[in-house]
């Protein structure tokens, strides 16, 4: 479909400047449909599939009725997740700040709130979050609704699906009634359809069909992995088959930086791409990857837009998109030109389920893949290495070095010990030494319950097709004999935190571990036993995440009532 230029749709300079600088050459359909319309400040309820571009389309339009000299919200866009709120804020920065000198923050749970408390105070102009914290900041009276006249519920319909009905009605009924408010969700079901109703003026509807995906000639496969050890599991894969050209996506600039000076510390050749990368530098880095003088290169959604390099051979999602379709814009990095192609996500926790939301968009499996050990990786360098060794012996493109084997021969060394050591000494010129990472003794489990006979899954956290014929010959109940009391005292590798909330005040285990999910965006399995006293509670968390629970917690409530969370110093 063709769709008329940005120039056409009736965007200040100012906006058409900063398309122009992050790469936009034409809008897609949302955004060509979109723009005019919510420039009117009318209602409009935008149905289509994540990653058709409608975080611009409806951006730009909020951003050109901001008024920069008023240093008040004027606008409020409302996401499902901290990654999508940051994600939003990024490109709503990119577009509006060098612009219109627009100033916008992301309001979250999950991270100290005194940071959020101080940007209110020095003044926003867009204010992006999720609805929890943000009817928090509402309560707190630091976030001022009186000048908002645009109101944006990105990804309503997941929004419901999580549960959030009653924070988005409490928020929307907190803001001015005379308000331009846009709905876009991926679907128009019972719960969507209520909410427009309840909230939306005549809101006029822009549909989008939904684009042909051509995913079939790409090799997908995920590997599960802990963050800590993500940077180690893509060495080895690196390693065990190096590409040509590979692009590595992650979602926030942090990330991109973080892994590019991993990769480079490891002695590879990385650069990175991200919003604040200058076009002039940013030319630069694509020149010399696609000449092979950079091999990996490691980028943001933002940054690759527009990115066409043939010889792509492998694309890793370091995180995964929040966007079905971003999965599919991202993979299409590889497998050009009637290539083939490889595109591997690392994924953990909670990251299953956004799996199995891309394996139902794309109508294809993703592979699930064990992460390969050290030993393969060492095993694989030394098979290339002997297929180096054989190939310049079948051409015979080596130099003349019978003086040195001669001398090595007459000190009574054999052939074989020689050609040993050669070997030894060019692996080790290519060798990285590899660390021991938490996933590796998955494997050590695995190989210890193959060798004693158990029976091992292949599957990676799949425990569902255990039967009870396969418990071998277990007494039944009645036959039990009575186990010892075991005192309580948290399981392996957590430790127990304390809340000042407990029965008294009526909440349940379920209460705590899905605030301490959604709040803190911990990998599921975080959690262990949770026991619930009169008046406290002892929550088993995982040593690594404790003190990032604690912080994540501070300022946060339950069932509208506030408690303290720390360390249990054993006092019951």
């Amino acid at each position: 479909m063709d769709t008329p230029p940005f120039s056409e749709l009736g965007l200040p300079d100012e906006l058409l400047k900063a398309v122009e600088s992050m790469g936009f050459e034409s809008p897609s359909p949302i955004q060509a449909k979109t723009i005019p319309l919510a420039l009117t400040g009318k209602d409009l309820i935008g149905l289509s599939q994540t990653g058709s571009g409608k975080t611009a389309a409806f951006a730009l339009p909020t951003l050109a009725r901001i008024d920069a000299d008023l240093n008040e919200p004027q606008a409020l866009i409302v996401c499902p997740t901290r990654e999508l709120a940051v994600q939003v804020c990024e490109e709503v920065f990119n577009l509006g700040c060098k612009a219109k000198k627009i100033r916008a923050v992301p309001v979250y749970g999950g991270t100290p709130i005194d940071r959020q408390l101080k940007s209110f105070r020095k003044g926003v102009h867009v204010v992006v979050g999720t609805p929890g914290r943000l009817l928090d900041h509402l309560k707190r009276r630091s976030f001022n609704p009186k000048n908002i006249q645009t109101v944006i519920l990105d990804e309503a319909d997941r929004m419901l699906d999580m549960g959030f009905r009653e924070e988005m009605e409490e928020l929307l009924d907190a803001l001015p009634r005379e308000r331009q408010t846009m709905f876009f969700s991926a679907t128009m079901n019972r719960q969507v359809s209520r909410l427009i109703d309840g909230f939306g003026k005549n809101p006029e509807l822009v549909e989008i069909e939904r684009k042909a995906l051509t995913v079939s000639s790409i090799d997908q496969s995920c590997y599960e992995v802990r963050q800590r050890s993500k940077i180690e599991v893509l060495s080895r894969l690196i390693d065990i088959d190096p590409p040509r050209l590979a692009v590595i996506f992650c979602n926030t600039k942090r990330l991109v930086d973080e892994v590019t000076e991993s990769l480079l510390a490891r002695g590879y050749t990385a650069d990175r791409l991200h919003g604040d990368i200058t076009q002039q530098m940013r030319e630069r880095v694509l020149a010399r990857f696609k000449d092979g003088v950079v091999e990996l290169l490691v980028a943001t959604d933002v940054a690759a837009r527009g990115l066409d390099v043939e010889n792509v051979e492998l694309v890793v999602n370091y995180e995964l998109p929040h966007d079905p379709e971003d999965y599919v814009h991202r993979i299409g990095r590889t497998g050009r030109a009637g290539r083939s192609g490889k595109a591997v996500s690392f994924v953990f926790g909670r990251d299953i389920y956004r799996l199995q939301t891309i394996e139902k968009f794309t109508r294809q499996s993703i592979r699930r893949e064990r992460v390969p050990t050290q030993e393969q990786v060492e095993g694989k360098r030394a098979d290339k290495v002997f297929d180096t060794i054989h190939e310049k012996l079948e051409a015979k493109e080596y130099g003349d070095y019978q003086a040195y084997l001669d001398r090595l021969l007459e000190q009574g060394h054999t052939a074989t010990d020689i050609a040993n050591a050669a070997f030894s000494l060019l692996r080790e010129s290519t060798s990285r030494e590899g660390e021991f990472i938490a996933e590796d003794r998955a494997k050590e489990v695995f190989a210890s319950e193959k060798r004693s006979g158990k029976a091992v899954n292949p599957n990676w956290r799949d425990r569902g097709d255990r039967k009870k014929s396969d418990r071998g010959d277990r007494p039944e109940r009645g036959e039990r004999k009575e186990r010892p009391k075991r005192e309580r005292g948290p399981s392996k590798g957590m430790v127990p935190l304390v809340m000042t909330l407990g029965k008294a005040q009526r909440i349940s285990p379920g209460d705590i571990a899905g605030m301490i999910y959604r709040e803190c965006n911990v990998p599921d399995g975080s959690l262990g036993k949770i026991t619930i006293f009169p008046k406290h509670t002892l929550v088993d968390v995982g040593k690594e995440i404790a003190d990032d629970v604690i912080h994540g917690l501070k300022g946060a409530k339950l069932r509208g009532r506030t408690f303290r969370i720390d360390h249990d110093r054993g006092n019951k």
